[in-house]
């Protein structure tokens, strides 16, 4: 249920990529051991996560997550009065959290009248062979006393979630989601490119990685067209590019008001394509197998691209929603945005900003520039530590409870 839906072009099975057993360059073991769940799928995290089908039920979802420890509930301001395509990208991403691998158990959580049907929900997560139940605010009777019901199901969930113990996983499993944001010169330069490297080290090994935001592949676009698997992937590519540019022109604005940001312009990115340069370095030198809609679950291994804005926490969730269970976000000037269910390892490739911002920045990059420490060196260390994240480290993010969560919109409320 909503796993295949969208905009595919190519498919990985057209030209067979390498499928590898579990080990590192040269051999050495990779032990990776995550949370298998009923439908073959593997998480790194064990969550029992809340959902609120509106934002009228978002309060109280809350309410019920903060009352029982080992849980996290998503609060958004959608939900209700959505038409079309944008109800139905709402609903999808909702779903697609529920069955991300990371979440082991979901708690529903509606108002009683609003758009989105909380069974929707339940379903598609139950598809996984997932624990969910729902409660409705309305029938409850109210605030109080649905966030006592809701406390009280939570609890059990919990404590049955609890008791699931990690399992040896294949690396093979793992779907990287890349992402950058308050880039500045040093992302294109050193953080980027690490990043590609990271993500080609992991489809070698058979995984799979998600590039996204479209909106920064403007003015570079034709590059990783170049490298689709086939021509009706570029062609889908392109056209993505093209509307996004077309969405602007219709609103009667230029989009290079926005792009690049003024703390892009800030840090010495000068033009719209100078920052696109920088942010297909994440794609390392991997042939682009798809194209994916918003929220939408790769079929099959290897590398694809994810129609997301440019605006990061929007970004990082349609990939989330599409089954990735870990994120590295790369960022020049610095952000603390994490996420509700998956890790998000911070990369900088500016060494000022990592000394300035040690509660949020995992890793630096910078040291490419600073001591001339070859990429390579750089990158196999990222892998590394992606490694150990996968295993239960605890990202900056994670620590200090950044649980940013976002929808892409794509219609008018009414």
């Amino acid at each position: 249920m909503f796993a295949n839906q969208g905009i595919i072009m190519g498919s990985a099975e057209t030209i067979p990529r390498q499928q590898t057993v579990n080990t590192h360059r040269g051999g050495v073991p990779m032990r990776l051991y995550g949370y298998r769940r009923k439908n073959g799928r593997v998480g790194i995290r064990n969550h029992v996560l809340v959902i609120p089908t509106s934002v009228c039920a978002a309060e109280t979802a809350l309410r019920i997550s903060s009352l029982v420890d080992g849980t996290v509930a998503l609060t958004h301001g959608h939900g209700c009065c959505q038409v079309g395509a944008d109800h139905e990208q709402t609903v999808r991403t909702l779903a697609g959290f529920g069955q991300n691998a990371n979440v082991a158990a979901v708690l529903v959580v509606s108002l009683g009248c609003e758009g989105i049907r909380p069974e929707t929900i339940t379903a598609a997560v139950r598809d996984c062979g997932k624990p969910a139940a729902q409660i409705c605010i309305q029938e409850c009777g109210g605030t109080l006393r649905a966030t006592e019901e809701g406390a009280a199901q939570l609890s059990k969930m919990a404590q049955q979630v609890a008791q699931i113990n990690r399992t040896p996983m294949n690396i093979s499993e793992l779907i990287l989601g890349l992402e950058c944001g308050g880039s500045d010169f040093t992302s294109g330069i050193a953080a980027n490119p690490v990043v590609g490297m990271v993500s080609d080290m992991l489809l070698d090994l058979g995984g799979t990685s998600i590039l996204s935001e479209t909106t920064e592949l403007i003015g570079a676009e034709h590059l990783l067209a170049k490298r689709a698997v086939s021509p009706e992937t570029a062609s889908c590519l392109l056209s993505l590019v093209k509307k996004t540019e077309e969405r602007a022109l219709a609103m009667g604005v230029d989009i290079r008001g926005t792009q690049p940001t003024p703390g892009n312009l800030e840090g010495g990115i000068t033009t719209i394509e100078e920052k696109s340069l920088g942010c297909i370095h994440k794609a390392g030198t991997a042939r682009l197998d798809g194209v994916l809609e918003y929220a939408q679950t790769p079929p099959s291994s290897g590398f694809y691209f994810m129609d997301t804005p440019g605006q990061d926490i929007e970004s990082v969730t349609g990939m989330i929603a599409g089954g990735a269970q870990i994120i590295i976000f790369t960022t020049g000037r610095g952000t603390p945005t994490g996420s509700p269910i998956a890790p998000v390892i911070k990369v900088t490739g500016n060494s000022r900003t990592y000394h300035n911002m040690p509660d949020n920045i995992d890793f630096n990059a910078g040291i490419i520039m600073d001591r001339g420490v070859p990429l390579r060196e750089v990158a196999e260390d990222l892998f590394k530590i992606m490694l150990a994240v996968c295993n239960g480290r605890l990202t900056k993010a994670e620590i200090h409870k950044h649980h940013e969560f976002g929808i892409f919109r794509v219609g008018f409320t009414f």
